[in-house]
């Protein structure tokens, strides 16, 4: 099971009802936060998220409405008592916005490690508490990358959480696999026991469908999205516009409307679409749903706070 929870849905600047954009996934207690928009620490307080047990900060852009929250998070994550180190993920160009942003934040009880994107479709992978860059794709939790087109660096990111294949008693006692092993080789480890090597390819039978995750803002709706999102149980794309008349706006700002996001997801064959990151003068995105629903029915629109949960299928 998959928890995510949308701590703002807002873009450009926050508003009296919406704060900007941010986003928690939560996995067996390993947390992923997108994008850190100034206020963001108080949402993670207010639902009852935590601090201290963030793995990884992913920014996808500089812009200050994704990523002005970092300083005072830092510095609250530290007042948390962590001491294990924090990776941020971002774009080319991270680094200095997060050496500028820890001026007031300097002091804190932990290291921090920034990775910036350079390069195109770039794979992590969470490794002992740390997140790696990686060619494989066989870790718990992949992370990958894509650039956008925005008006400045900015990337996409697929998270992929897969499952151990399924435990089979019957593999495990053909393969004469010692029953005080059996839990260890189904977490994946390797064990010497009694001179003889056993991997969990001994004990693991019938492999099984895990979760995959996709969020996209901000960006125009270019082509290279649709491979990226592909087949993804969940999609989330920016709606910085509702209103097809917006779409002029769109291709100047470097953003999309609720029509061409739900065209990506169409095309991509998503399981659905969830929007966030409304223009401040969006008021009622409600008003403008069916823009999406007309394209790609199971598109619905996030609000501050609102929780998804997203659930293996057997």
């Amino acid at each position: 099971m998959v928890d995510i929870t949308f701590l703002g849905t807002g873009g450009g600047m926050p508003m009296p009802f919406r704060h900007l954009s941010s986003l928690m996934i939560n996995y067996e207690g390993r947390k992923i936060l997108i994008d850190c928009g100034e206020g963001c620490q108080i949402w993670i307080r207010e639902y009852g998220l935590g601090f201290k047990s963030i793995d990884v900060i992913f920014i996808t852009h500089g812009h200050g409405d994704h990523v002005n929250g970092l300083s005072g998070l830092l510095a609250t994550i530290g007042n948390s008592g962590r001491e294990d180190e924090l990776t941020i993920i971002g774009p080319k160009g991270i680094k200095g916005i997060v050496e500028g942003l820890m001026v007031t934040a300097r002091y804190i009880p932990y290291s921090i490690n920034v990775i910036e994107c350079d390069l195109d479709n770039l794979n992590f992978k969470i490794q002992n508490k740390r997140i790696v860059p990686s060619d494989e794709k066989t870790s718990e939790i992949i992370i990958s990358t894509l650039p956008l087109e925005h008006s400045i660096e900015c990337i996409g990111a697929r998270i992929e959480i897969k499952r151990r294949a399924r435990f089979s008693k019957e593999l495990a006692e053909k393969n004469d696999v010692p029953k005080m092993l059996w839990s260890r080789l189904q977490k994946g480890e390797e064990i010497e026991f009694e001179g003889k090597i056993y991997g969990s390819n001994l004990v693991l039978g019938e492999k099984r469908k895990g979760i995959i995750i996709s969020y996209i803002t901000d960006s125009r709706p270019i082509d290279s999205i649709v491979d990226f999102i592909k087949e993804s149980d969940l999609f989330i794309c920016e709606g910085t516009y509702g209103d097809d008349n917006d779409l002029e706006k769109a291709i100047k700002n470097k953003h999309m409307t609720f029509r061409e996001g739900a065209a990506l997801a169409q095309k991509a064959n998503v399981k659905e679409l969830i929007f966030t990151h409304y223009s401040p003068a969006l008021l009622n995105p409600e008003e403008f749903i069916n823009n999406a629903t007309d394209t790609f029915e199971d598109s619905v629109l996030a609000n501050d706070g609102m929780k998804k949960v997203l659930n293996f299928i057997d």
